[in-house]
Formats: C-alpha cells, structure tokens, sequence
C-alpha cells in the first residue's frame, strides 16, 4: 500500500479516524488473548456510515483487503489483520450513538461500534431490557455481536443475536449502502437478507447500525447454584423446570468440578456454596416482570422435584442481589481462571441437549487416553446444548509440549461433536482458527453455496479475507 492511499485515508476520516504508526495499531493487530496477531498498514476508524462506506469504496478502488473489526474480543482471530501489512483494519470504535430508542416499538437504534453494556443501559433507562448479556459485556460491540452471532447466558429465553435483531444497515464491499433498518416484527417482502450478515463475521460486508428487539424491564429474579451427579443429572433439570417454570427459565448454566476449582483457586473472595465437592454443577436462574412473582418459591419447588429424581444432591437459593451476584460470579470467572493454569486450549461446540451426558462421556475418556492427567474445563449453556470445551495441561507437564499437540486435541473434540450431529461452533464463529477444518465437517453443498454468495457479494475478495470459509 501506498502512503498516497494512507493519505486518502486520512482525508476520509480525518486526523482523529487514522492510525497507522505501529504503537497505535498494537491494540488492533493482536486479539486480546495473544492468540492472533498481524500487521496493517493502516487503521481507520470512520465517524459515521458515509465515512465507511467512502473507506471501503477506495480500498475496493485499490484492491486493498478490509478487515472489520469491533470490540476485538473474539475467540477464534476473525477480526485480526494477516501477516503481509497491506490490510486495512476498519474499526467501527468511533460509531457508538444511540440513534433512537422506541418504546411502542419495543426497539432500539444503534450504530456498530456501541458497546454492549451501553446499549444494556439505554434499555433499561427506558425501562426496558436488552437481554444478550455476556463475558464481554463492557467490552464488545454490537457490531462484534452481529458478526458472531453472539449468544451468551440468557439465549435459553431470548435467543441470540439473529433472534434480536429486526433491521440492519449494512456498506457492501463495493462501497453501497445497504439500508434495511425496519422494525418490523413481520415483513414477508422477499428474502430476509440481514440474515445473510449475521454471522458472516464481516466476510460479506460492515454492519454499521441494527434494530434490535427490546423486552419488558425484569423485576424479579430468583437464582440457584444445584450440585449434580452427572450432566444428565443437568439434562433432568432443566427438564423439571421447564415442567415448572415455563419461559420464567431465563439462565441455566453447567460447570465440571474443574471449572469451579480453577475459580476458586484464582479468582479473589470466591467460595463454594456448599461444604462436600460434587462433580458437577448448575446455575439456575428464573426472571419474571412482576415485581413479586414469587420467583423463590418456584425454584425451590423444581429443585425438590429434581432431587426426588436424583437429579440434584443439593442446591442453594440465592438470598438476594449480593449471593447471586457471588453465584454468577463462580461461572463467569472461570475462563480467566483458566488462564493462571498455563495456555488453554479452547473449543466452542454444540450437540442436542439430549446428547450432552453421552458426548461429555466420550470425549473426556478419548481426551484422557490421548494425555493422561488432562485437565477439562467443561461449562456452557447447556439449555441450548452449548458446551465451551477447554482443556489445560497436566500439572507439571511442559507449556510447549502440550501447544504441539492442540490440533490433535482439537480433532478428538470435533470428531466427537460430529459423530453426535453437533456444530464445531455455537457462539464464537470459525474466523481464522476454523476455517480449514470447517471443511472436514459441514456439508459440502452448504460450503458451495456459502462460496457462492461470497462471490456474489464480493467477487474480489477484499472483504475480511481467510476468514470463515476454507480456500477463500
């Protein structure tokens, strides 16, 4: 890339949008974990759609390669420049506005680069909720969130991102401006094509703005932390709370022993509900729009039917905001946890709820076999059968040694997830790390007519390149 091309750059977005000394880049061409890194030869971080689309238009022009990126939280490198230094990385870090907030609608307007939290906020000011709430939550950005397809703890309920958004605006690779920022519940004119970009992780263009579904401000909650026998013993309660509960099951996730011991180990003021070590736990929690819906007594009656089903061996109903608060914090505080052990190897799989206990089975005996002493993070959102798959090194054992062998670990994990018709990614998207290996496990006819519309929509290839599809 030319400076000249900088230059333009910088007269698009202006002093305040470009970057591209390497110090001020270092934040934009390394994932946050040090997984993924690159170079760019420059980032620009435009102000509104126009200055988006005028970036991607002049890249386009000059057979530069884009790059989207939000928040820069992802798992799997989607968002990381490659190694060559003539990428552009566009962030959409400037573009945070509220741009409007319907409470008749039960929407809300925001540009890409808002943060998660903040749009949680907006919600809520209104008296409304905006439900997808994760890890990440003060960092990431819707943005980040539509290219991944975002879940989180409470798609049991409300579902993910695809669930939640109603219209987007999209600059295609080309330079045009897409606008389909309708909020409309039905709308049955042809294809649904904000769906096309949900989850493409910026292979197919740059969301800029979304409208995004609201819900009514939760007013009541009640929070549980059960002890298991087994992940079937899972799949029996969320089983029973359905029964009881109904659509009030907002949240309902699982942690092996090993999760939780990492916490407790590493994460300051945490402690074990409970006195006995159980080899599996679940955090339940019910949400409900009336302020006193009796929320503790529906709970407590559901985890009494489970452990007369030997579901349970016992559990504890959170006292109030501060237990639930410490309750969460156990399951949310595992992944950084993990991190103290010494390098992670993490997947991000899904199988039917039904096949949890048979899969979990499996793969840990096949991990076990393949490296003895293997330590398996295991916890997830068992109500929509996502499982974050982790593994950690033997103790005392050799950081490189155990890195050498992560493809083979990974294999055994995937094989397993596909031999029980499950999915090598619920919530984290394939990006850089998964977009070969994709090839081994998806229908070869779906990856065809993936290739197809990528060709369709950016027969140049410009548009966050090596990223989601194998070959491309």
């Amino acid at each position: 890339m030319t400076a000249d091309l900088v230059g333009r750059l910088g007269q698009i977005v202006g002093p305040a949008g470009l970057i591209s000394d390497p110090g001020g880049m270092a934040g934009h061409v390394t994932d946050w974990r040090n997984a993924y890194s690159g170079t760019a030869a420059a980032v620009v971080r435009p102000g509104d759609t126009g200055e988006v689309a005028a970036v991607v238009a002049l890249c386009r022009d000059a057979g530069v390669a884009v790059v989207p990126q939000g928040g820069n939280t992802g798992l799997c490198g989607g968002a990381v420049p490659d190694s060559s230094g003539r990428q552009v990385v566009l962030s959409l870090t400037r573009m945070r506005r509220i741009r409007d907030l319907d409470v008749a609608n039960q929407t809300i307007t925001v540009e890409a680069g808002a943060v998660l939290q903040s749009v949680q906020e907006a919600a809520a000011a209104a008296g409304r909720l905006f439900p997808l709430s994760l890890g990440a939550e003060g960092s990431c950005t819707i943005g980040g969130n539509l290219a991944t397809n975002a879940g989180g703890t409470a798609v049991l309920r409300y579902g993910t991102m695809r669930d939640l958004t109603l219209g987007l605006e999209v600059v295609l690779p080309d330079g045009r401006i897409w606008n389909g920022l309708r909020g409309l519940r039905k709308d049955n004119t042809g294809y649904d094509l904000k769906q096309l970009f949900i989850g493409a992780e910026g292979t197919l263009g740059v969301i800029t703005a979304a409208v995004l579904k609201l819900f009514p401000a939760v007013r009541s909650r009640a929070t549980a932390w059960a002890a298991l026998p087994g992940p079937q013993g899972a799949v029996d309660l969320i089983g029973v709370l359905r029964e009881i509960a109904g659509d009030r099951l907002t949240g309902f996730e699982i942690m092996s022993r090993q999760s939780v011991e990492f916490v407790l180990r590493h994460s300051s003021g945490a402690r074990d509900p409970f006195g006995d070590q159980h080899p599996w736990y679940a955090l339940v929690e019910l949400s409900d729009t009336l302020p006193h819906a009796g929320l503790d007594e529906v709970i407590e009656a559901a985890l009494g039917e489970a452990f007369d089903r030997g579901a349970v061996r016992d559990a504890v109903i959170a006292s109030g905001s501060a237990q639930a608060t410490a309750l969460w914090a156990l399951r949310e505080g595992i992944s950084e946890a993990q991190n103290h052990e010494g390098p992670s190897l993490k997947h991000d799989v899904a199988v039917p709820v039904s096949r949890i206990p048979a899969f979990v089975e499996r793969t840990d005996r096949a991990l076990r076999e393949a490296v003895p002493g293997i330590r398996i993070v295991t916890y997830g959102h068992v109500g929509d059968g996502n499982l974050h798959y982790n593994l950690s090194k033997p103790v005392g054992s050799d950081d490189e040694e155990f890195l050498v062998r992560a493809e083979a670990l990974a294999r055994l994990v995937y094989d397993s997830t596909h031999a029980f018709h499950g999915s090598i990614s619920a919530e984290h998207g394939l990006g850089h790390s998964k977009r070969e290996i994709i090839a081994d496990y998806a229908d070869s006819h779906g990856l065809d007519l993936m290739r197809g519309l990528k060709q369709l929509f950016d027969p140049r290839g410009l548009m966050n390149p090596g990223k989601v599809l194998p070959g491309l």
